[in-house]
């Protein structure tokens, strides 16, 4: 029985992966959690603790104090937030280039690896790499996108153990992520998927209206409180 390595921030995607993986019927699963000075790290860690409380997981964090400080994204930095609407939704390529982290998801998985790697050398225990990416299209960032994830896997094969990483909701839209969730009893009230708040959702920046619009389109009410 193989066992899985979820990247996990909380949010809605990553959350709805980790219990997507205990259904398929994976041993131990570890959910990885990275701080990488994100304003919103305090609920983002909750959440992910909450979640691995639910599936009898292990939480494991990784502290990337580096790529926050070279990062000049509004999840590291102050700047001016745009209140988005759903209009605006139509074309959000500029909106989401303030929220880009340089090469994020790459190190992400590289740390991934070498945690699979390392089990595998100390206890012969083999993890797949699962990951919470949504492809946007053309306006996805370049390290969320199918090609990204084959050829990732084609570097886990020639530099470590050839773990497969697997993407299984990237070709999902939000609302069906949100309908997959609510078949696996997920209380999506224990996730956490702004960009900016400290506390709660900010309810403007992008991620919280693309939140709000997979809940409308799901036609599922929306347990999200908002600020």
């Amino acid at each position: 029985m193989k066992n899985a390595i979820v990247l996990c921030s909380g949010g809605l995607d990553s959350v709805t992966t980790a219990y997507w993986a205990r259904k398929q019927g994976y041993g131990k699963i570890t959910l990885l959690f990275f701080d990488y000075g994100q304003k919103t790290v305090k609920m983002e860690r909750k959440c992910s603790k909450l979640c691995a409380q639910s599936l009898d997981a292990e939480f494991v964090e990784i502290k990337l104090d580096w790529l926050g400080k070279i990062s000049d994204s509004l999840i590291n930095k102050p700047g001016k937030i745009k209140k988005l609407e759903r209009k605006d939704l139509k074309d959000t390529k500029k909106e989401s280039e303030k929220y880009y982290v340089p090469c994020r998801n790459s190190i992400f998985i590289i740390h991934a690896l070498a945690l699979a790697e390392s089990l595998l050398i100390k206890t012969g225990e083999r993890n797949d790499i699962l990951l919470g990416f949504k492809n946007e299209g053309e306006e996805s960032y370049p390290d969320t996108t199918k090609e990204f994830v084959l050829e990732m896997n084609k570097l886990s094969k020639i530099s470590c153990g050839g773990f497969e990483i697997i993407a299984p909701v990237i070709e999902m839209d939000k609302e069906d992520i949100i309908s997959l969730g609510n078949k696996l009893g997920i209380d999506y009230r224990k996730t956490f998927s702004c960009y900016i708040g400290t506390e709660k959702h900010c309810g403007k920046c992008l991620a919280c209206m693309l939140r709000k619009e997979g809940f409308y389109w799901a036609n599922v009410k929306d347990p999200t409180k908002y600020d």
